[in-house]
């Protein structure tokens, strides 16, 4: 018999500059910058995670830095906003940050009875900060800029925008066994069955919308929790079996992959739960240099040369340098 899938694994994206990136995620929204590393199919471009205190499954977002690329046009076919968990206290604090850093927000907007605050990143990518009374499976980074009774906790999920949203419904009710909640409008809200509290994804329908176009401020795939190897060799074979075009168990290194792509258009991940974040480095030391996976160590020279130097924000400093789109 098969589990089902848990949630979210990780959310990946496309950032211009890493710096700004960096400044952003880290020193506004006070996450862990917990690995700094190379994108293992482009070794010459950065990868970046952020997440809770070690990266638990769940609460890792991370990017691929493409400085000279273009912006992304959302539309169908992808996941086009993020939600982070936050506690249901903490939406004060929120706004007098943002408008404290010269941040544009909107709201708070209820949705489905919880609170939310919507604005984008450096890059435009959509992120909703949204109060979730169940967060349970993440611990705040101590030494986070952001207070920990405020802080972020985690996705709270994902919003994925369809043109006919049955296909994508199907795979993740019917397959990944995730159970059906509710609508508001052409919102459909679906729930992994397995306690975990990054585990909400909400398919929005838009029939005559043109599909999105990924790049800089654009989601490039969403990756979904398995346990383990073993569970991971048994959803590949049941979701090649039913039709789609499954790649091999891939080693990431922090974790193993099986990617394709859905018949809405999104790119879907199978990510495991571990090795982690800590197989290369200490966790007091996470993020703090660039580390490579044993395989491209050899490179290391010339990987470091093709990539620009960053800087990771002073956790002892209050940041103040964010720029506005």
């Amino acid at each position: 018999m098969i589990n089902k899938i848990e949630g979210v694994h990780h959310i990946t994206a496309i950032s211009g500059d890493p710096q700004p990136n960096i400044d952003f995620y880290s020193g506004v929204l006070g996450m862990r910058f917990i690995k700094q590393t190379v994108n293992q199919d482009d070794p010459f471009t950065y990868h970046l995670y952020y997440g809770d205190s070690i990266g638990r499954a769940g609460s890792v977002m991370t990017f691929f830095p493409w400085p000279s690329a273009r912006r992304g046009k959302r539309g169908v076919g992808q996941v086009t906003a993020i939600p982070f968990s936050i506690p249901e206290n903490s939406v004060d604090y929120w706004m007098e940050r943002f408008a404290e850093l010269a941040i544009d927000f909107s709201g708070p907007t209820r949705r489905f009875d919880e609170a939310l605050i919507s604005l984008r990143d450096p890059d435009g990518l959509e992120l909703e900060l949204v109060t979730n009374p169940n967060i349970r499976d993440f611990e705040v980074w101590k030494n986070s800029i952001v207070p920990p009774e405020y802080a972020i906790q985690g996705f709270y999920g994902a919003t994925i925008c369809l043109k006919d949203k049955t296909p994508t419904e199907n795979l993740i009710r019917d397959v990944f066994g995730f159970k059906y909640i509710g609508s508001e409008g052409n919102r459909y809200r679906f729930k992994a069955d397995s306690g975990s509290s990054a585990a909400t994804v909400d398919l929005i329908e838009l029939p005559d919308p043109p599909f999105g176009h990924v790049a800089v401020g654009s989601v490039h795939h969403i990756a979904w929790r398995v346990p383990n190897v073993e569970e991971q060799e048994k959803w590949r074979q049941e979701i090649a079996g039913l039709g789609f075009q499954v790649t091999p168990i891939i080693n990431r290194f922090y974790f193993q992959s099986v990617y394709f792509r859905e018949r809405g258009g999104v790119l879907f991940e199978l990510a495991t739960d571990g090795p982690g974040f800590a197989v290369d480095e200490r966790e007091d030391q996470l993020g703090n240099k660039l580390v490579l996976p044993p395989w491209l160590e050899k490179n290391r020279e010339v990987i470091e040369k093709n990539l620009p130097p960053i800087k990771i924000p002073s956790i002892a400093e209050k940041y103040n340098g964010y720029h506005k789109n």
